[in-house]
């Protein structure tokens, strides 16, 4: 079997010897956002908590978006391979550089003069008001590298190869680590010295997987006039990543409402949840890897039409991610003030954050399922159900809940962070439904 072809041979092996570098590198990616926590909670002010909780939430979002889109190249590429369709798969890279390189200064366009607006919009706190917007503006500054990145691991992954995105990630992990120390801790720049050790460690991350793909066999063919605007290309690039995009911004948003929700309780909520989202960033990843892994996976069996080894995929999926998700669900509900610890030495916002971290150890059970669920939909190409179910759980469920229980007296953040694995299991039973009714008529359809 050659490598990164999960069409042939076993399959829970070549399935974990995939997850197990995507875990890595979003364990490393992850860190990101977390050092900069970490570093700033203990060597810079509670206002600097805040003010890198709430632009990191804003600019996660952005992110998220651009991964969505992304996934449309994950998608298509990864079916070409299974079809084996060379031609195409190098039109499909070509595209997807053009539109990810438009895409990304639009967005910077409209980001960076506005990152005052998106500081005010999120009710950011009086304290923190000024720092947030630095953040923001420095971030927002980098979103063609941001940008560059996620393109890069989509077409990394697509083609079944995520051991050259581990370790670019890993390399920029490190740039990162020291460029917060010396930022943060010799040079007192707080969230700003965060901020551009983000930037300069996501550049970082890009340099080193062009250098990489310059270096490596590519199972297709491309040329220089593919890097071009292809219409056509890009409408399916669109058509599979736009739903999923779509999804990812609502979600966003309603963690954002979230979040503005808690601001508006005071500077130690604030900085409590932003504590314990970091947290949730690392106790989601084994279920997070295996959402990314199955799209993968299931794209390349889908395009050869062997959807009997994607539904062994599932299962296999779901069965590890469900082992580990029953330790972190017990690890941050009896411990999560140990988590949060890591990240404020402020013992009120480490209450605050264990508090709310105790409804997210509920999600980690649910989230087993959900995740699977929606990579394996992803990878089918059904990703106008994905963003159905998503709209559902975010507006439908999570919103409202956490609003309610944000007016019970007196407020809990155990209660508001409810919101989530209420979502969770909607969107659950929802995946469930779909799997045996539409998505299983669609199968046998498409293999008639």
């Amino acid at each position: 079997m050659n490598e990164g072809d999960f069409t042939k041979g076993k399959i829970l092996g070549p399935l974990l010897k995939f997850a197990v570098p995507v875990l890595i590198a979003m364990f490393l990616q992850s860190l990101y956002g977390a050092v900069d926590l970490m570093i700033v909670g203990q060597y810079a002010s509670s206002a600097d908590v805040s003010a890198v909780s709430t632009g990191a939430q804003i600019m996660m979002t952005i992110t998220s978006v651009i991964a969505g889109l992304s996934m449309g190249t994950t998608i298509l590429l990864g079916q070409q391979i299974g079809e084996g369709n060379s031609q195409k798969a190098g039109r499909t890279v070509g595209a997807s550089i053009v539109f990810f390189g438009c895409t990304a200064l639009i967005l910077s366009a409209v980001m960076v003069p506005g990152n005052r607006q998106a500081a005010a919009l999120m009710k950011a706190p009086a304290e923190a008001f000024d720092a947030t917007c630095s953040y923001i503006l420095i971030c927002s500054a980098g979103l063609l590298f941001i940008t560059a990145y996620n393109l890069l691991g989509s077409l990394f992954r697509g083609l079944g190869n995520s051991r050259i995105p581990l370790m670019t990630v890993a390399i920029a992990a490190v740039i990162n680590i020291f460029g917060d120390l010396f930022l943060v801790r010799v040079l007192h720049m707080g969230a700003a010295g965060a901020a551009i050790a983000t930037v300069v460690s996501q550049s970082a991350s890009v340099l080193l997987s062009l250098i990489m793909i310059r270096r490596i066999h590519l199972p297709f063919a491309m040329k220089t006039s593919d890097i071009r605007f292809d219409g056509s290309v890009i409408r399916r690039i669109v058509n599979f990543g736009l739903p999923i995009a779509l999804a990812d911004l609502l979600v966003g948003i309603s963690f954002l409402i979230i979040l503005a929700i808690v601001n508006s309780l005071g500077l130690m909520a604030s900085a409590g949840m932003g504590v314990a989202e970091k947290v949730c960033g690392f106790i989601m990843l084994v279920p997070s890897a295996f959402g990314q892994s199955m799209a993968a996976f299931v794209a390349q069996n889908y395009g050869a039409g062997k959807m009997d080894r994607a539904h062994k995929a599932l299962t296999y999926g779901i069965g590890v991610s469900l082992t580990f998700g029953i330790v972190m669900a017990w690890f941050s509900f009896f411990h999560g003030d140990i988590l949060c610890g890591i990240f404020s030495k402020d013992p009120e916002v480490v209450i605050q954050g264990w508090e709310y971290l105790k409804a997210y150890a509920i999600d980690c059970l649910l989230t087993s399922f959900f995740f699977c669920y929606t990579g394996y939909f992803n990878g089918c190409g059904y990703t106008k159900f994905v963003m159905a179910q998503s709209i559902i759980g975010a507006f439908g469920v999570r919103v409202p809940v956490s609003f309610m229980m944000s007016r019970i007296r007196p407020v809990s953040l155990f209660r508001v962070g409810l919101a989530t694995p209420a979502s969770s299991l909607v969107q659950t039973i929802l995946c469930m439904i779909y799997m045996h009714t539409a998505a299983g008529r669609k199968e046998k359809k498409n293999l008639n």
